[in-house]
């Protein structure tokens, strides 16, 4: 089958790992064939190192998870010195998740991994809070958006991939900013605010009292943002929200999506993306499909 093309990345298939939830790859190398995956997306990257929030940071909830993890990592200088030489040979395509409190700390992680020869692409993380604004998200304003896509593409040269927040008033009017401030694709969704309390103890569960919400409680609302986008934009979507089998992952390429994302599932069962995948090509087989773009929505 011919690849995917995201930008100038090219998967063999449409399967790639959700940042943060797939660790850098080799934790998962006894569960998974990588020349069976799109790419892995690693997790979230900083300028500085960031201890996380505190404990608790998770809490399960119906059909999902609640995650206020808090970005921890041992900063950019750390993973390309340390971390790259260790997956960069990785028979698939790596791609960094990038995050940032400032639009100058997403630039200079940017352009600290465009200096990476193996990493072909990044994912910007928008739904960072932007210390300079009173800690708003950078992703829930189009010109907050914009702002800091149009200051990264200036400095970074191979494929660039936005993650929007669905937190947010209008995700198309988002996406369609990014894409004018020089996305090559955008991912979506990232995680819905939430929040658990312990009634016995009364109060909440998580240490931030909110966290981010993933799993198949949220995969009709990424579905949704999915279609909304894809009839929107021009450049590449990649959905992300819930994909806990082949099925699951279909639906959204039928939503528009060109590749996607799977994430909470790998908690679950650590193989479960060779499942997916293996489940995708049955449903092409059945369906006499030849291709990858094939899925698509009967008018």
């Amino acid at each position: 089958m011919k690849p995917i093309r995201i930008g100038n990345l090219e998967l063999r298939n449409p399967v790639l790992t959700a940042s943060g939830t797939f660790g850098y790859g080799t934790e998962y190398a006894d569960f998974v064939d990588f020349n069976r995956l799109g790419g892995i997306i690693v997790k979230g990257t900083t300028l500085h190192a960031r201890e996380g929030n505190p404990y608790p940071r998770m809490a399960e909830t119906p059909s999902g998870m609640l995650n206020a993890v808090g970005l921890q990592n041992k900063g950019v200088a750390h993973f390309a010195d340390v971390i790259y030489p260790s997956i960069c040979d990785l028979p698939t395509n790596v791609i960094v998740n990038v995050s940032g409190s400032t639009i100058d700390d997403y630039v200079a992680v940017a352009e600290r991994i465009d200096t990476l020869e193996k990493i072909p692409a990044i994912e910007l993380n928008i739904s960072c809070p932007n210390v300079k604004q009173g800690g708003m998200a950078f992703g829930v304003t189009p010109d907050g958006a914009a702002s800091v896509v149009r200051a990264v593409r200036a400095a970074y040269h191979k494929t660039l991939i936005v993650k929007l927040s669905p937190n947010v008033t209008d995700i198309v009017q988002i996406a369609r900013a990014v894409e004018e401030a020089g996305a090559d694709s955008v991912s979506l969704i990232n995680t819905l605010l939430g929040m658990a309390i312990d009634a016995e103890k009364r109060r909440p569960i998580l240490s931030t009292v909110t966290g981010g919400l993933s799993g198949p409680a949220v995969k009709p609302v990424a579905l949704r943002m999915v279609w909304q986008v894809a009839h929107a934009v021009h450049i590449p979507v990649i959905g992300l929200g819930g994909i806990m089998s082949g099925t699951d992952a279909i639906e959204f390429l039928l939503a528009g999506a060109k590749a996607v994302q799977v994430g909470t599932a790998n908690f679950v069962d650590p193989a479960v993306t060779m499942h997916i995948v293996d489940e995708m090509e049955d449903y092409l087989r059945r369906h006499g499909m030849n291709e990858w773009d094939e899925v698509t929505m009967k008018d």
